[in-house]
């Protein structure tokens, strides 16, 4: 600003009010100095401004469990969409599934004064949330009071293992998640609610459960699939673990229906049946209540629908 007004013969608080749109100087001056602005490529500094004045940053967060899984991708999306529209920036950070991590991450991003944070959480203790402006996703708050976006994990797997069962498996493993997790038990109560309802039996000795990994997921098929029994059909509980059953039934040939779907779905050889939902929705859904605080907490539940591929 000071090289700006050397230029014009002007003072630095004339540019300073001309940049800002402030009264008190002609629009002949004001006019002339943005001109100068342009010129010469200056761009103001809001974290500069914020730090000055005592501003909260016009940020706000989100923590997801794996950045490499597109659920997470699609629902950063969503929240930057909601974000933007209202002129927000987003930091986005990966806990990779530690607690630990996490808490450091919502230390440093409370320690910035963010507008407030979107948490896909790692574990089951949220306390460490307590007293932030926040609101969780794909999992409901356990010890504190806050706003969340669910999928509907139950209805999903429940009509998946339906739609097997309609086809006539009657004998249907299922690769899942952790059941500490609300994904994992969600899921695995719908694909043990759709056994009950049907007249079959679930046999543990074609269940796996563990946090989604694609090498995981193909060894634990493989061996499902390498039994003498070994089920016809399989239910994967995500994205990450659809895959590595893909990988696994290469070989071992087999119905497959998954959580989540997959964007090369339709071009593969072998049918696959998959819970389908707008991942960007569940970030929009969850921003949106994180700027529009009501002061009624809220949980909103994200349909689901199956979609066959090919």
């Amino acid at each position: 600003m000071r090289d700006i007004a050397a230029r014009l013969g002007v003072s630095a608080m004339t540019v300073s009010r001309a940049i800002r749109g402030d009264d008190g100087i002609s629009e002949d001056t004001r006019q002339r100095v943005l001109a100068a602005v342009a010129e010469a490529g200056y761009r103001p500094n809001d974290l500069a401004r914020r730090l000055r004045s005592g501003e909260p940053d016009e940020l706000a967060g989100l923590i997801v469990t794996g950045l490499a899984n597109p659920f997470y991708a699609q629902l950063a999306v969503g929240v930057e969409d909601v974000a933007t529209a209202r002129g927000t920036g987003l930091v986005v950070a990966s806990s990779n599934g530690d607690p630990g991590r996490e808490r450091e991450l919502v230390r440093s991003m409370a320690a910035r004064h963010l507008a407030g944070l979107v948490v896909v959480p790692a574990g089951n203790d949220h306390r460490h949330l307590t007293g932030l402006p926040v609101v969780l996703a794909a999992t409901p708050p356990r010890g504190i009071d806050a706003d969340c976006v669910l999928v509907d994990d139950f209805g999903g797997t429940y009509e998946a293992c339906r739609t097997l069962i309609g086809r006539g498996h009657e004998r249907i493993g299922f690769l899942g998640l952790p059941p500490a997790l609300w994904t994992g038990s969600e899921r695995y109560r719908g694909y043990a609610a759709a056994l009950e309802d049907a007249g079959l039996t679930l046999d543990e000795r074609w269940v796996r459960r563990h946090r989604g990994d694609v090498r995981a997921a193909e060894k634990a098929a493989r061996e499902l699939l390498a039994r003498p029994d070994a089920p016809t059909a399989l239910i994967t509980a995500n994205n990450r673990n659809t895959i590595g059953a893909l990988r696994a039934a290469r070989d071992h040939p087999v119905a497959l229906a998954g959580f989540d779907d997959i964007e090369v779905a339709d071009l593969l050889q072998l049918p696959l049946s998959v819970v389908a939902y707008d991942a960007a929705e569940v970030g929009r859904a969850a921003a949106r209540l994180l700027f529009e605080r009501s002061g009624t907490r809220q949980r909103v539940v994200v349909p689901t629908r199956i979609v066959d591929h090919p």
